[in-house]
C-alpha cells in the first residue's frame, strides 16, 4: 500500500497520513479490545473480525483492479481495517494460551507464535513488493483478500476449551485494572515503553522505503521489493533462532542485543547510497526487531495471569502497532523538512538510547520476574546458591 500511496501522491507527508490513518484507531481502542478478548469467546470473536477484514480487503482490491483508487479510499479503507485489527489482536495473542495443552510448551509455543506472526508481517510486503513489479498492485491486493478465507476456514474448525469468565465487573473497571497491573509491575511497564520507542521511532523506515528505493537508491519497484526481503530475511532468521530456544531465560539480553541491533540497521540503511549495503543493514534491522517483538511478547506471556493476559498483550499491540501511526506522521513531515535521511538516522539513534536504558534496569527486572517464574514452575523451586544467582542472570 505504501507503494501505491507513493505513486498516487508523490508526497512523504501523504505516505504519512495514510499511515497514522491505518493505526490510530489500534492506538485508541485495542484497549477495549483487551477487555473484549478477557470477556468474551475469543475464537468468535476472531472469526467476526476476519470477516470483517475480509469485507474491507475485497473492496480495496475491486477498487484497485479497476483503476478507481484514490488515496480518500485509502485513508478510509485504512481506518476500516485498523479499527477491526483493534479487536483482532489482542484477541489473537490471548488465544494462542487456550490452543496449548502441555503449560510447560508455553514459552516455547509463544516464541513460535509471535515469531510467525512478526515474520508473516515482514515477509508479506517482501514478497508483495516483488509481485508488484510483475503483476502489480491489484493482485496483491486480490491474493490478500482471499487469504482470508483460509483463515477463517481454520478458525471454525477449532476446538478449545473456553477461558474463563473474568467476573461481574464493568468494563470501565476492566480497563481500569488493566492499566493499574501493568502501570504497576515494573517488568510489564519498561518492556512495554521500550517497544513503544523503537515502534515509534524505528517502525516508519517502512513508511519511507519508497522514497529510499526510487529517491535515493534510484530503482523502481523492483528495488523496492529487494529492500523488503532483506528485512524479511533478518526476520526469518531471527524467528529460526527463537524457534530453537527451549527457555524464556536469557530472554532480557536478547532484547537488549536486538534492540541495538534494530537501531544500528536503521542508522547504515539511512545512510547508505549503494543497494547491496543497504539490503544487509535492513537484514540486521529486521533481524533485530523480530527478537526485540517476538522476545518481549514471549516474556510478556510468560509473566501475566491468565485473567490478565488479554488486557495485557493489549497493551502490547497498543505499543507495537498504536505507536507507529504517530511516527509515522512524524516521519513523514520530517522527511518533507530535513530529507528521508536525516529522518531515519534519528530514528536509529533513539532506538539505541532506549536500548541503553532498558539495558541499566535490567538487573532490577530480572530480581522481580524471578519468584514468578518460580510460582509457575519455569524455573525449580529450589535451587543451591550458584543456581539461584544464574537464573537470576538469565530472565
Amino acid at each position: 500500500m505504501s507503494w501505491l500511496v507513493y505513486r498516487l501522491s508523490n508526497s512523504a507527508v501523504v505516505l504519512g497520513i495514510v499511515a497514522f490513518s491505518g493505526q490510530i484507531p489500534t492506538f485508541l481502542l485495542t484497549p477495549l479490545g483487551g477487555v473484549a478478548a478477557d470477556r468474551y469467546n475469543r475464537r468468535r470473536l476472531l472469526l467476526a473480525t476476519q470477516i470483517l477484514a475480509t469485507i474491507q480487503a475485497v473492496i480495496l482490491a475491486v477498487l484497485v483492479l479497476t483503476g478507481a483508487i484514490a488515496v480518500w479510499h485509502l485513508i478510509i479503507l485504512s481506518i476500516a481495517l485498523g479499527t477491526i485489527n483493534a479487536f483482532d489482536m489482542p484477541t489473537r495473542q490471548a488465544f494462542v494460551v487456550q490452543m496449548i495443552d502441555d503449560r510447560e510448551d508455553l514459552g516455547n509455543a509463544i516464541a513460535l507464535n509471535s515469531s510467525m506472526v512478526n515474520v508473516a508481517r515482514l515477509l508479506g510486503p517482501s514478497i508483495a513488493g516483488l509481485l508488484i513489479a510483475t503483476v502489480g498492485e491489484g493482485q496483491c491486493f486480490a491474493i490478500n483478500a482471499a487469504s482470508y478465507l483460509v483463515v477463517i476456514a481454520t478458525l471454525a474448525m477449532m476446538s478449545v476449551i473456553q477461558q474463563k469468565n473474568t467476573g461481574k465487573a464493568t468494563v470501565w473497571q476492566q480497563l481500569k485494572g488493566g492499566f493499574s497491573y501493568a502501570l504497576g509491575f515494573a517488568p510489564v511497564k519498561y518492556l512495554i515503553a521500550l517497544l513503544a520507542l523503537l515502534s515509534l521511532a524505528g517502525m516508519p523506515y517502512v513508511v519511507l522505503m519508497p522514497i529510499f528505493a526510487r529517491d535515493i537508491l534510484h530503482g523502481g519497484s523492483r528495488t523496492f521489493g529487494f529492500l523488503m526481503a532483506a528485512s524479511g530475511v533478518g526476520a526469518l532468521t531471527g524467528a529460526m533462532y527463537l524457534a530453537r530456544r527451549k527457555t524464556v531465560l536469557g530472554l532480557g539480553r536478547v532484547i537488549v542485543i536486538s534492540s541495538s541491533l534494530f537501531g544500528v540497521g536503521l542508522i547504515g540503511f539511512s545512510l547508505s547510497t549503494v543497494t547491496w549495503f543497504s539490503m544487509l543493514c535492513l537484514l540486521l534491522a529486521g533481524l533485530g526487531m523480530i527478537l526485540q517483538l517476538a522476545s518481549s511478547n514471549t516474556v510478556l506471556q510468560t509473566m501475566v495471569e491468565d485473567d490478565m493476559r488479554g488486557r495485557v498483550m493489549s497493551l502490547y499491540a497498543m505499543a507495537f502497532v498504536g505507536s507507529v501511526p504517530f511516527g509515522s506522521l512524524i516521519a513523514g513531515y520530517l522527511a518533507s523538512r530535513i530529507g528521508a535521511t536525516h529522518t531515519l538516522t534519528i530514528g536509529g539513534a533513539c532506538c539505541l538510547i532506549g536500548s541503553f536504558l532498558f539495558s541499566r534496569k535490567l538487573p532490577v527486572l530480572r530480581k522481580l520476574v524471578h519468584p514468578i517464574y518460580v510460582r509457575k514452575g519455569i524455573i525449580p523451586e529450589v535451587s543451591t546458591g550458584l543456581q539461584a544467582a544464574a537464573e537470576l542472570r538469565s530472565p
